[in-house]
C-alpha cells in the first residue's frame, strides 16, 4: 500500500496515545514498515537508529531470530488459555525464573499485560494486604507516599500515585489521595550540594513516617531514575534509605521497575544497585525483548501469605485479565531472558554506557546544555536557554532537534526540553556513536548562531 493512502488511512482511524492530534495531523507522518537490529524501516525506504529502543522496551534488536522461533514454537502449541484456575507450561517456568533473578524476598508473580496494570496490582494488593492482615487494625492505611514528578503510568490507580501535572492534573477529581514528597533531583534543586539535599528529603519523608504511618500502605518509587519526567536521576544510598525507612516504620516498599528493569541501568535490575529487597516490584517493557506486551507484579511470601484462606470468596484477591499469563508472551520472556545470559548483555550494556556518558559529556562545553544525567542504558540531555537560570529552551527548538535527527536517520524521543537516550539494549558501540554524532549535528544545526 502507498505510503499516502496509509496516511489518510492513519488519520481517518487512529488516535495515537500522548500525541496532540491536530497537530500530528498537520505532519506527514513517520510510518514505519519494519525493522532490523538496532534500525527501523519506513515506508518510504528510509532508515532511522531506533534511539529509543521503541519507548524503551527493545533489547536484543530488532527481527530477532530466536525470539521469533520462540514465538512459532509455542504457536506449533498453542496460543492462548486461561489462568484463570488453570495455569499453562510457560508461565510457570517463567514465574520460576524471575524469582530466582530478582531481589531474594520476591517469591510470587502475579502476570498483567502493561507496566500501568503491573503498577495497579501492585497498589491494590498492598492495600488490600493491611485489610486481610487486619482490617480494624489497619483500618486507616488508605494512602501510600510517593515522590513528586513520579510515573507509574496511566491507570486511575496508577495516575493516583504519580506526580507529574502536565499528565495528572485533569484527573485530579477521580484520584485518590497520596503524600507527595519532593524529588531528589539535585540539578532542578536549590540545595548546595547532592548530600544536603538527601539529608533533608530524607528528614522529610522520616517525619511524615513519624507522624503518619498509620495512615501509609506503602511507598512507590522508581529506583535509581524517575523517567518519564526527564530522567532524574537519585542520590547514591538514596534508595536504600528508603527501604531502611519502610521497615523501621513498618510500611511496604513498592518498587517500580517497568521503565528500569531488565539491564536498562547497566544491572539486570536496578534495585542491584543498592542491594536493596522491596516487598513488590513491578516489571514490563523489557520483559519480552520489546516484543510483545507482558508485565509482573512479584511479591513477598508474607504478602502472598496474607491472601489465602480456606474459605471460598475470603481474603481473595480479585483481579485478573483475559490475557493474563498467556503463553505466546512469557515463551518469549523466557527466551529474552535467556539470550540475556547467553549474550552476556549486561556486560555489554558496561561497555556501551560508558561510550554513551562520556560521548554526551562532551556536550556539556555547548551553552544551550545545561545537564547530562543517567545510568545504563538511559542518558538524558537537558536543554537550557540559560546555564545561569536553567531557563528550559524554547520547546520549538526542541522539536526542531528531533526533526532534524529523524532526517538524518535517528529516531529519539524528547520530554519537553530534555532528551531522551535510551537505545536498542544490544546497540553496537559504533551504533551508540553514531546516535550521538547526529544529535550533535542537530543541535548545532537548530541553535547555530545561538552559541
Amino acid at each position: 500500500m502507498k505510503h499516502e493512502t496509509l496516511v489518510q488511512k492513519d488519520r481517518d482511524y487512529v488516535w495515537h496515545p500522548f500525541t496532540q492530534m491536530g497537530m500530528y495531523n498537520q505532519q506527514d507522518p513517520i510510518i514505519i514498515e519494519k525493522g532490523k537490529g538496532s534500525y527501523l524501516y519506513d515506508t518510504k525506504g528510509r532508515k532511522y537508529l531506533d534511539g529509543y529502543a521503541s519507548l524503551w522496551v527493545n533489547v536484543h534488536g530488532h527481527q530477532n531470530r530466536q525470539l521469533n522461533r520462540a514465538i512459532q514454537r509455542q504457536l506449533n502449541a498453542i496460543a492462548h488459555s486461561t489462568l484463570l484456575g488453570s495455569s499453562n507450561v510457560p508461565s510457570i517456568l517463567l514465574a520460576e525464573q524471575l524469582v530466582t533473578m530478582t531481589p531474594e524476598r520476591l517469591q510470587k508473580v502475579f502476570y498483567s499485560d502493561t507496566g500501568s496494570a503491573a503498577v495497579e496490582i501492585a497498589i491494590k494488593m498492598a492495600y488490600q494486604y493491611w485489610k486481610n492482615l487486619d482490617a480494624e487494625k489497619y483500618a486507616k492505611k488508605n494512602k501510600f507516599l510517593t515522590l513528586h514528578q513520579a510515573y507509574h503510568g496511566d491507570t486511575i490507580g496508577s495516575v493516583s500515585v504519580g506526580g507529574i501535572d502536565t499528565f495528572h492534573r485533569i484527573f485530579k477529581d477521580l484520584i485518590f489521595e497520596n503524600i507527595q514528597v519532593p524529588c531528589p533531583s539535585f540539578y532542578h534543586s536549590d540545595y548546595a550540594s547532592e548530600a544536603a539535599m538527601m539529608d533533608d528529603i530524607l528528614k522529610q519523608i522520616e517525619s511524615i513516617l513519624q507522624a503518619r504511618a498509620d495512615e501509609i500502605v506503602g511507598f512507590v518509587i522508581e529506583p535509581l531514575i524517575q523517567g518519564a519526567t526527564g530522567l532524574f536521576v537519585h542520590p547514591a544510598g538514596f534508595l536504600k534509605a528508603i527501604e531502611q525507612l519502610c521497615r523501621k516504620y513498618n510500611i511496604l516498599l513498592i518498587v517500580d521497575e517497568v521503565a528500569v528493569g531488565f539491564g536498562r541501568t547497566g544491572k539486570m535490575f536496578a534495585c542491584e544497585h543498592e542491594d536493596v529487597q522491596p516487598d513488590l516490584m513491578c516489571l514490563g517493557k523489557a520483559m519480552t525483548g520489546g516484543y510483545v506486551p507482558l508485565a509482573a507484579t512479584l511479591t513477598s511470601q508474607a504478602v502472598y501469605d496474607a491472601f489465602l484462606s480456606d474459605t471460598h470468596a475470603k481474603q481473595t484477591f480479585f483481579h485478573g485479565h483475559t490475557y493474563t499469563g498467556n503463553q505466546v508472551v512469557c515463551a518469549v520472556a523466557l527466551e529474552n531472558i535467556r539470550l540475556f545470559q547467553t549474550r552476556h548483555l549486561i556486560n555489554h550494556i558496561k561497555k556501551t554506557s560508558t561510550t554513551l556518558r562520556t560521548s554526551l559529556e562532551n556536550l556539556l562545553k555547548h551553552p544551550h546544555v545545561g545537564d547530562v544525567r543517567g545510568r545504563g542504558l538511559m542518558y538524558a540531555v537537558e536543554l537550557v536557554e540559560s546555564r545561569s537560570d536553567k531557563k528550559p529552551l524554547e520547546i520549538a527548538q526542541v522539536e526542531a532537534m528531533i526533526a532534524k535527527c529523524k532526517e538524518e536517520g535517528l529516531m529519539i524521543r524528547n520530554l519537553e526540553n530534555i532528551i531522551t537516550f535510551v537505545p536498542v539494549l544490544s546497540m553496537s558501540n559504533r551504533e551508540v556513536k553514531q546516535m550521538v554524532r547526529i544529535f550533535k549535528k542537530a543541535l548545532q544545526h537548530v541553535l547555530k548562531g545561538r552559541q
